[in-house]
């Protein structure tokens, strides 16, 4: 059964974190801030809605950072459980699609809980002071890809790139919830 998740408050300030990346660095919040914005897109190995949605992010991603709205995903499930999505399953994923933006892994899940993320694929868009103008889908694909799908994520990160803000309807991420650790 697929999660969807919550509406996002308009103006939260994105909460600061320092992960380690597919590529062995450690990036924080501030370093990984475009010029005009940011996308935190929580997303994982092994979940049938980020793969469908992957070819489109990547794409998105290209495109955003032409104008200079930053990407970066985040794997927040228990890998100890979900192995397809442990850190060397990372690695290989970030370099088999060729990801044109950090990937990061989020093992105590404490940034999954600060952002109140609840799905993957699930967006959070930021503006270039960092306050939340988008949280959603990245387009209408489920387990296929759409090809001929609006650019939800990608048109909302255009608008507040020029603008500050965005009028885009913003609908809801749905997919694989997020694996949470036994507690």
């Amino acid at each position: 059964m697929p999660t969807e998740s919550p509406p996002g408050e308009p103006g939260a300030d994105a909460a600061t974190f320092a992960l380690i990346a597919t590529d062995g660095t450690t990036r924080t919040l501030d370093s990984l801030k475009g010029e005009r914005g940011l996308v935190i897109v929580f997303m994982c190995n092994h979940c049938p809605y980020v793969k469908a949605a992957l070819p489109g992010l990547i794409r998105d991603a290209i495109q955003l950072r032409e104008t200079g709205v930053n990407v970066v995903g985040i794997n927040s499930n228990d890998a100890s459980v979900y192995t397809d999505d442990d850190f060397d399953a990372m690695v290989r994923l970030a370099e088999d699609q060729r990801l044109p933006f950090p990937y990061l892994f989020d093992e105590t899940q404490q940034v999954a809980q600060a952002y109140g993320a609840v799905c993957t694929p699930e967006c959070f868009g930021f503006d270039h002071e960092l306050k939340l103008r988008y949280r959603g889908r990245i387009d209408a694909s489920r387990k296929e890809p759409l090809p001929d799908a609006r650019r939800d994520l990608y048109e909302a990160m255009r608008d507040i790139a020029v603008h500050g803000t965005t009028q885009a309807l913003q609908l809801p991420a749905l997919g694989c919830s997020i694996k949470w650790k036994a507690s």
